[in-house]
């Protein structure tokens, strides 16, 4: 039986790999690079959700493939839920991991509260049917990098309940426990449903 094609609207290698280790073999995951799709979403919704959304639709309309796309965002309690929807750009155009890593370490120095959690959506768009799918995972963040494994805020993540950071964790014992990972499970139990 052939593989039933979806377009995961990324660039970005390492959550492409993370997908493709997570979503039944039995779909073609392709990204923005693998069908040659050169278009930046810009994320101009207030929400973690709104840029799935916004994402997804102008994939879609771009390829005609049915069409995946996430947004996730750092939340940390002690800045009013910053990063959050700026994760991705925390220290500005051109941000890369360690410098977004810095900032959040700088803006927490001295600071006792440290609870934080990850939250991914997913938003998935056929032409016809829009569908989101949540995924959240608590912790601290740490006093410093730990670990080099994972990407972005991964060595200053410390899971709930976890002696290890993501980054020091092997990546099938983050993928079961990750933000991502709980999304994309919720929504890859509703792929295998679709008729």
């Amino acid at each position: 039986m052939a593989k039933r094609r979806l377009l995961f609207g990324t660039r970005n290698k390492n959550k492409l790999e993370e997908i493709r280790q997570i979503v039944d073999s039995s779909f073609d995951i392709a990204s923005l690079a693998d069908i040659g799709l050169d278009m930046d979403v810009e994320e101009t919704e207030p929400t973690i959700a709104g840029n799935a959304i916004l994402k997804v639709k102008a994939y879609y309309e771009a390829s005609g493939i049915p069409t995946f796309a996430d947004d996730t965002g750092l939340e940390v309690d002690a800045l009013d839920g910053a990063p959050g929807v700026y994760s991705a750009r925390y220290a500005g155009p051109g941000a890369t991991y360690s410098s977004n890593v810095e900032k959040l370490l700088a803006a927490l120095e001295g600071e006792q509260k440290r609870t934080a959690r990850f939250r991914t959506v997913i938003a998935y768009y056929d032409g016809k049917d829009l569908h989101t799918f949540e995924g959240i995972v608590e912790g601290v963040i740490t006093d410093e990098p730990r670990g080099v494994g994972g990407f972005g805020y991964d060595p200053v993540f410390l899971p709930e309940a976890y002696e290890e950071t993501f980054a020091e964790m092997p990546s099938e014992d983050k993928h079961t426990i990750s933000h991502r990972g709980r999304a994309i499970r919720k929504f890859a139990h509703y792929l295998i449903q679709l008729p």
